[in-house]
C-alpha cells in the first residue's frame, strides 16, 4: 500500500548561500572542514557553561530541527506550523542540493563530538537512530546518486504533479482559515509552476548524460498530465478553496481570490501543458525500453544503495529474491487449507480465479464501500484496548480518493494528521474500477493502512513530545512499512480471520508482500521484463490483472520500495517470538506493542537491541 508520507520533503530546501567549495568534487571535504570550523566555535561559545552529553545530544537535535525546518518548508507545514507557509521549497536546484548536503555533514560533525560511552541506554538509542539516519541521508547525497535520481524528476509515483492538485484543494494538510493562509497558497502555485519547468530542465540533462526513465512510466505520465489538463479550470482541485471560503471574509474578498486563484490555475495548467507536451514529444521517444533499473547507466549501483535505504540492513538482491521464493510456497500452503475448508473443488489457480470473478466477492457500489470501512472500523475499536495501552490522540478519517486520482492511485493510503490532533490522519481507499476490487482484503487493507497500522505509528510517535523532532517525524520503510504488515497480522488475534474469506483476504495480502521480494528484484537486479513480473504474480496469487499491473508499474517506478514491507514484518514477528520465548508467563502484549512503537520508526537493527535491552529487564 502506498503511504503518503511525503518522502519528497526530505530534500526540499531554499536556495541558502552555499560555500563556494561545495560547487565541485572536493565540496565533501571542504564543507566538512567548514563544520570542524562551526564545531569549534561552537565549542568555545560553551565553554563557559559545560554541558552534559545529554544536553549536548539534545541541543544537536533541536538545532538540527530547527535547520531541517527552514530547508523545508513543507514539512514545517505538515506539521501544522503555517509561519512559512508561502513557499514550497527550491526543489531541483543547486542550492537546495548543497544546502541539504552541507546540513547533514554538519549533523555528523556535530554528533562526532559527543561522547557516546557517557549517554544513558535511551540518549544512545536517540544517537544511534540520528546517526544512522544522516548517515543514510548522505550516501543518497553523492554526487553519483545525485546525478542518477535528480535528472529523473518524475514517473507516475514521485513527481510533484501526484501530490500537488490533493494537497492545494482545500482537501490537504495546508489550512484555509484565514486570508493569510488563501494568499499563501498562491503564492505556492508559483514555486510549483517553478518546480514543475525546471523537472524539463533536468530532464533534458539526462536526455543529455543517458540516465532516462522508462517510456512506461512516462506514457503513465502523459496519461495523468492529460486527465488534469481535461478538467475544465472552474472544476479543478486547485479552484477548490473557492467554494470553501469561510463565512468571515467579505464578499469583495471572496470575488478577489476567486479571480486570482482563476488566473494563476490558468497559469498551472499551461505549466502542466509545457510539462505535457516536453515529455509526449520529446522525451517520451528518448525514453528506455527496459523497465529495470539494473539496465539504466549507473543503475544497478543506485539499487543497491537504495535497498540499503529502505531495509535498513545490509541485504543483497539475491538474498531477498530467495527469501521472497521461499514466502510465496509457504503462503500457498495457506491458501491450499482454505481452499479445503471451503469445499472447492479445482486447482489453486481455479479457487483464485472463483474469487476474483464471482460476483459475490465484489462491492456493490460506491457508497457500499464506504460503509464497510466504516464498519471495520466499528469492529477494529472493540478490540484493540486488549493489544494496547496507548492510543492515538487524533482520530482516524475514512475517505475514499478523489477521483481525478484514483485510477493511478494504490488500493490504499495514509495520510497523517497533525501532532495536535487538530488534524485527523485518514484511511485513503480506492473506489475506481469496483468490479475489480475484491471484499475479502477489506479489514486487512484497514488493519494496514489505519489502525493498529500507520495511524497508530506515526500518531503516536508524532504525538509524542518526549521524543526529538527527528524520532517524531521522521522514519524509514523497513519499520513503518513492516509495522504496518506486522499490524495485519493481529486480525488472528483479534478473531477476525475466523472467517475463511477475510483470512483468504489477508493472505493475499500477505503473498503481495512476498512476492514483492521476488518481483522487485526481479525486474531491477535479474533483467525481468514487466509481463514476465505480472505472469508470476498472477499466477503465484489471488489478486486480479487490474491490481497486479498497478502494483508491477509502480515497482518499476519507485525500486527498492516494497521490498521493505516483508523485511521489516517479519523482523518484528521475530523479535515477538523471542520475547514470548524467553520471557513466557511475563510476556505483556501491551508493553510489546509499547517497546515497539513507543520511540518512533526505528532502523531494525536499533529495534532489535531495544528489544533485546527491554527482554533483559523483564526476566
Amino acid at each position: 500500500m502506498k503511504l503518503i508520507r511525503t518522502a519528497l520533503l526530505a530534500t526540499a530546501a531554499f536556495a541558502l548561500p552555499v560555500a563556494p567549495a561545495l560547487a565541485h568534487e572536493e565540496g565533501t571535504e571542504a564543507t566538512l572542514a567548514a563544520s570542524a570550523m562551526v564545531v569549534a566555535d561552537t565549542a568555545e561559545t560553551a565553554a563557559e557553561a559545560p554541558q552534559s552529553e545529554h544536553d549536548k545530544l539534545f541541543a544537536l537535535f533541536e538545532d538540527s530541527d530547527k535547520r531541517s525546518l527552514e530547508l523545508n518548508p513543507l514539512g514545517r507545514l505538515f506539521r501544522g506550523d503555517d509561519s512559512n507557509a508561502g513557499r514550497l521549497g527550491d526543489f531541483l536546484t543547486d542550492s537546495s542540493y548543497y544546502a541539504n548536503l552541507r546540513d547533514t555533514q554538519l549533523n555528523l560533525a556535530l554528533l562526532a563530538q559527543i561522547d557516546r560511552d557517557q549517554l544513558d541506554d535511551t540518549d544512545k538509542l536517540a544517537y544511534d537512530v540520528f546517526k544512522w539516519t544522516q548517515e543514510d541521508a548522505l550516501r543518497g547525497q553523492t554526487a553519483e546518486i545525485r546525478a542518477l535520481t535528480e535528472v529523473r524528476p518524475v514517473n507516475h509515483f514521485f513527481g510533484f504533479h501526484t501530490f500537488y492538485p490533493n494537497f492545494a484543494s482545500g482537501k490537504g494538510a495546508a489550512p484555509f482559515n484565514t486570508l493569510a493562509n488563501y494568499e499563501d497558497n498562491l503564492t505556492r502555485h508559483d514555486d510549483y509552476i517553478a518546480i514543475t519547468d525546471r523537472a524539463i530542465a533536468k530532464s533534458r540533462e539526462g536526455m543529455k548524460s543517458g540516465v532516462l526513465e522508462t517510456k512506461l512510466t512516462i506514457g503513465i505520465v502523459v496519461q495523468q498530465l492529460d486527465t488534469l489538463l481535461a478538467i475544465p479550470v472552474d472544476e479543478s482541485q486547485f479552484m477548490g478553496p473557492t467554494t470553501m471560503f469561510p463565512e468571515s471574509f467579505s464578499a469583495e474578498d471572496k470575488a478577489r481570490l476567486t479571480d486570482a486563484y482563476r488566473a494563476k490555475t490558468g497559469e498551472i495548467y499551461a505549466a502542466h501543458t509545457r510539462l505535457r507536451d516536453f515529455l509526449r514529444d520529446e522525451y517520451l521517444p528518448a525514453a528506455r525500453e527496459e523497465v529495470g533499473l539494473s539496465q539504466m547507466k549507473g543503475g544497478a549501483d543506485l539499487y543497491a544503495q537504495l535497498i540499503e535505504s529502505t531495509t535498513t540492513i545490509p541485504i543483497t538482491a539475491d538474498e531477498i529474491h530467495q527469501l521472497g521464493l521461499s514466502e510465496v510456497e509457504r503462503i500457498k500452503g495457506e491458501f491450499e487449507k482454505i481452499k479445503q475448508e471451503v469445499k472447492f473443488k479445482g486447482t489453486l489457480n481455479e479457487f483464485f480465479d472463483y474469487v476474483r470473478t464471482d460476483p459475490k466477492f465484489k462491492p456493490k457500489s460506491r457508497e457500499a464501500l464506504t460503509q464497510r470501512y466504516y464498519d471495520i472500523g466499528k469492529m477494529v475499536d472493540k478490540k484493540i484496548g486488549d493489544y494496547f495501552s496507548l492510543l492515538p490522540k487524533s482520530e482516524l478519517r475514512i475517505e475514499p480518493y478523489d477521483e481525478s486520482i484514483e485510477q493511478f492511485s494504490a488500493g490504499g493510503s495514509y495520510q497523517q494528521g497533525t501532532p495536535d490532533g487538530s488534524r485527523p490522519g485518514t484511511f485513503y481507499f480506492n473506489a475506481y474500477d469496483l468490479p475489480s476490487r475484491l471484499t475479502p482484503g477489506e479489514v486487512t487493507l484497514y488493519l494496514h493502512e489505519g489502525a493498529p497500522g500507520h495511524h497508530f505509528q506515526i500518531s503516536l510517535a508524532q504525538e509524542n513530545t518526549a521524543l526529538p523532532a527527528f524520532m517524531r517525524f521522521g522514519g524509514n520503510t523497513a519499520y513503518v512499512e513492516g509495522w504496518a504488515l506486522y499490524a495485519e497480522t493481529l486480525g488472528y488475534e483479534m478473531g477476525f480471520y475466523k472467517d475463511p474469506w477475510n483470512r483468504y483476504g489477508t493472505l493475499g495480502d500477505e503473498q503481495l508482500r512476498a512476492m514483492r521480494l521476488v518481483v522487485d528484484t526481479g525486474i531491477h537486479a535479474k533483467g525481468w521484463t514487466r509481463e514476465q513480473a505480472i505472469d508470476f504474480m498472477l499466477e503465484n496469487s489471488p489478486m486480479t490483472r487490474t491490481e497486479v499491473v498497478a502494483e508491477v508499474e509502480r515497482y518499476i517506478a519507485i525500486p527498492s520500495q516494497a521490498v521493505a514491507y516483508k523485511v521489516g514484518a517479519l523482523t518484528i514477528q521475530r523479535l515477538r517470538k523471542k520475547a514470548e520465548d524467553t520471557l513466557g508467563k511475563k510476556f505483556d502484549i501491551k508493553e510489546f506493542h509499547a517497546q515497539v512503537l513507543g520511540t518512533g520508526a526505528l532502523p531494525l537493527a536499533v529495534l532489535e537491541a531495544k528489544i533485546d535491552r527491554w527482554i533483559d529487564s523483564q526476566q
